[in-house]
């Protein structure tokens, strides 16, 4: 059995990443950190884990472990790995966007790689760290990159629209019932904090890579994130189908469908679906994630899989909410 042990194990990807690991066949949870809730019961802030478990939040790091996934807050997992006495056997994974993009992505003497399994496979496989990467830039790099693989060119014109637990768990105007409720606001607009990590693999994938021009959107509902990218194209929608299916053939959770995709589909689950429209030239790419799954704590899960040798899909058979 894998130990894991998780610090900031009290906001929502923590508690996903909870739930995940208490019901994967090789992992066994030996410690959840949390400073503002040590010595409570997990189930007493994660209230849907009654019953599944009697861990409490600890105070402390046990160094015992095999893996540590970091559910920090972003700029709190590099000022505080320097301070803990992590092995160098123990493995890293980190949740927040500390060190996704290079040449940010060291730490001590480990060099954090890119945790998007659909490029980095192989690099995840034998790494001892990896830089989880963020929602809403996992569901924009698995719309654009078959493209930008394929010497795609031309700009691309992204919308997206993310549930309020994107926004993490401590209260805020836009956060709040009575301000998100029948409510939406585009935030950020060009300037979204992802679009360093989105790039980064874009030019790895492409030098010539087009530019990324994002609007994110807040959604008046609670996860999930849809996401519509535009551009222009002269090939077939035949021919980029192709370009996607072939990109994707051994990707575990990524799937194109024929048909029109929604959130529900893909709540609770570790997969993105894709669907391609075009009109004339104009193309336009929809995707779908859950933003605490494939967006965070799922694909961390993932990472870990590689990391280990499991089965990529171990621990994460998880049903869509579907209604």
């Amino acid at each position: 059995m894998i130990r894991a042990g998780i610090i900031g194990g009290a906001g929502y990807t923590g508690g996903e990443l909870i739930r995940i690991l208490l019901n994967h066949p090789d992992v066994l949870i030996s410690f959840v950190q949390s400073k503002s809730n040590a010595g409570n019961k997990i189930s007493s802030i994660h209230t849907d884990q009654e019953g599944d478990t009697e861990l409490v939040f600890s105070q402390e790091m046990d160094e015992s472990v095999d893996v540590i996934f970091f559910c920090t807050g972003h700029g709190e997992s590099s000022s505080l790995m320097p301070t803990l006495n992590i092995p160098a056997r123990v493995k890293i994974i980190d949740l927040s966007n500390d060190f996704r993009v290079s040449p940010k992505n060291i730490s001590g003497n480990r060099h954090f790689v890119y945790g998007l399994p659909e490029i980095n496979k192989t690099a995840i496989t034998s790494a001892d760290a990896v830089a989880n990467p963020g929602c809403f830039a996992t569901a924009i790099q698995l719309a654009i990159l078959p493209l930008i693989s394929s010497g795609h060119t031309a700009d691309f014109y992204v919308t997206g629209i993310t549930g309020s637990t994107g926004a993490g768990q401590m209260l805020s105007q836009t956060s709040h019932f009575s301000w998100r409720t029948s409510n939406i606001q585009a935030y950020k607009t060009l300037t979204h904090q992802h679009l360093g990590e989105i790039i980064q693999s874009c030019r790895q994938l492409n030098p010539d890579a087009p530019d990324i021009h994002f609007v994110p959107w807040r959604g008046d509902f609670s996860r999930g994130i849809f996401v519509s990218a535009q551009t222009k194209s002269t090939a077939s929608l035949e021919a980029i189908k192709k370009t996607f299916n072939d990109f994707y053939a051994d990707a575990a959770f990524v799937h194109l469908s024929d048909q029109a995709i929604h959130l529900k589909q893909v709540i609770n689950t570790n997969k993105c679906l894709i669907q391609i429209e075009k009109t004339g030239d104009q193309l336009v790419i929809h995707a779908v994630i859950d933003n605490l799954v494939k967006g965070a704590s799922g694909q961390a899960v993932q990472n870990m899989n590689l990391m280990f040798g499991l089965d990529e899909k171990a621990g994460l058979h998880l049903k869509a909410s579907a209604f």
